[in-house]
């Protein structure tokens, strides 16, 4: 039996399509994210820099690429929405009822499930990094971090 939070139910308008066979390019998860949010009916639909203390916990491999990055207060995350479908070409948000392009949403229901980010560094401790501004489901892979160099409002 399915519900309004199944997603993998096809709304009114929306298409699927098969998926390649075979992946192009192999990616590297640096770590995993722990959020407060268990399913994708609690995320916020974008992270704010006030929102709930979150962590970024860093493989220890990757734990000295970290050197310096306490220099900014704002860093760009980039994760895999690993729990999200990947064949949907037209999606209809429930929030508009309104059937769209997958590229033209920030839906992480897409070809290469990949969100970005930005966080306000709260604080450093070894491999794991505080931070606020998320909108992902507690274990999500880390793909990158990045400074944010962008100036701040």
């Amino acid at each position: 039996m399915s519900g309004p939070d199944d997603d993998n139910q096809l709304r009114q308008g929306e298409v699927a399509v098969a998926l390649p066979p075979n992946a192009d390019a192999g990616v590297f998860f640096i770590g995993t994210i722990h959020t407060p949010w268990r399913v994708r009916g609690e995320c916020p639909k974008r992270g704010t820099l006030d929102g709930p203390l979150c962590s970024i916990v860093v493989d220890p491999r990757w734990q000295q690429a970290l050197t310096d990055i306490a220099e900014h207060p704002r860093i760009q995350v980039l994760y895999w929405m690993h729990r999200a479908r990947r064949d949907l070409v037209l999606q209809t948000p429930i929030r508009t009822g309104q059937t769209t392009g997958s590229f033209a949403l920030r839906s992480p229901v897409r070809p290469n499930p990949i969100a970005s980010s930005v966080v306000a560094l709260v604080a450093i401790d070894g491999a794991t990094l505080k931070v606020r501004g998320l909108d992902c489901l507690d274990g999500t892979p880390l793909i990158d971090l990045k400074p944010d160099r962008r100036p701040p409002g």
